[in-house]
């Protein structure tokens, strides 16, 4: 069953900057979907516009359907009831997202006393379960945050985001500031409690090794647009956009020294939101690039089942055509063969 579905999503901040353009998504209950990309493409745009958590000023059209009901047309009364009870999200960067001046504890306990209506004694008791489920000592309720280690904060920020018992719960790069142990640990974390709550998760992070390891599905946007989405592990091994090769190159993996000895790049930077490149965004960095890429745009199509892409190379693996990290390193060091 579909709990979330995207249609047709954009984006457009204050200033005309598109940074979610025509996005189509769905994800059902007791599934998990990455969403991948380079800071710029309109991730964490995406994230928080599901949940109507932009700034005021911003446009935003196309549906959101929570359960078959429209986020985007729900009063603010409705959409406060929705957020943590049927939809919640773990920030990017806990100590920024939790208050300094008030005990972790309390902080969780206030949703679920102001959404379930549950007495402070029920709401303690039910806060000693959350801790207890993320890892954490019950006697960590009592902690400031900063008394509290960045994996043992963002282990709050989780057990938060559960308060209520969401059926949707979206993390944004929720491993990003953690040392490569802590983040093994949450990423255990937050599998687990996937398969044990039966939840809907959504992912956002930069790292397609994170995300293939975490999720089912996945979604690689560019420029604030979808350009590949299907099976997480065969994205991260076998992409058949330019651009997903390129995220997926960029990680040293374990047990291939030349990934190691090679380091992967691409050169440049995504396109400002508010001067999107014509035809296919990513043809100004491309190196498979065709003359049709800069006059028109690629739609999704087949790769493979199960497997869209939007490049006009979709139907031939790409590194069949060239190998894009070969090529970009070669553009950024002048170097020629």
């Amino acid at each position: 069953m579909t709990l979330l579905e995207v249609r047709n999503l954009e984006v457009t901040y204050p200033g005309g900057a598109a940074a979610v353009r025509g996005v189509d998504l769905s994800l059902a209950a007791g599934h998990t979907l990455g969403i991948a990309g380079e800071s710029g493409c309109g991730k964490s745009t995406l994230a928080l516009a599901l949940l109507r958590l932009l700034p005021a000023g911003t446009r935003v059209t196309g549906e959101i359907l929570l359960d078959g009901e429209d986020v985007l047309a729900m009063r603010w009364g409705r959409v406060r009831a929705v957020r943590w009870a049927r939809a919640s999200i773990v920030f990017q960067g806990a100590m920024h997202s939790l208050n300094p001046v008030h005990r972790v504890g309390d902080q969780i306990a206030e949703p679920i006393v102001l959404h379930q209506g549950a007495t402070a004694a029920a709401a303690r008791r039910r806060t000693g379960e959350l801790l207890r489920s993320v890892g954490l000592p019950v006697a960590r309720a009592a902690a400031y945050p900063h008394e509290l280690s960045g994996g043992q904060r963002q282990r709050v920020m989780i057990a938060m985001a559960l308060a209520c018992d969401p059926r949707l719960v979206i993390a944004d790069e929720p491993t990003t500031a953690l040392d490569v142990m802590i983040q093994a640990q949450i990423l255990r974390l937050i599998r687990r409690l996937v398969a044990e709550q039966d939840l809907a998760l959504m992912m956002v992070s930069h790292d397609l090794a994170v995300l293939a390891d975490t999720c089912d599905r996945l979604a690689v946007m560019y420029a604030g647009r979808v350009v590949e989405e299907g099976p997480a592990r065969r994205i991260y091994e076998d992409a058949r956009h330019p651009y997903g090769k390129a995220l997926s190159a960029a990680f040293p993996r374990i047990g291939e020294p030349a990934s190691r000895f090679a380091p992967r790049g691409l050169a440049g930077d995504p396109p400002d939101p508010s001067a999107v490149p014509s035809g296919c965004a990513f043809h100004p960095r491309c190196p498979v690039a065709l003359d049709v890429c800069a006059t028109q745009d690629q739609a999704l199509r087949e790769a493979a089942p199960g497997h869209l892409a939007a490049c006009v190379h979709t139907r031939t693996p790409v590194a069949d055509t060239v190998d894009t990290a070969e090529v970009s390193v070669a553009e950024e060091t002048g170097e020629t063969s």
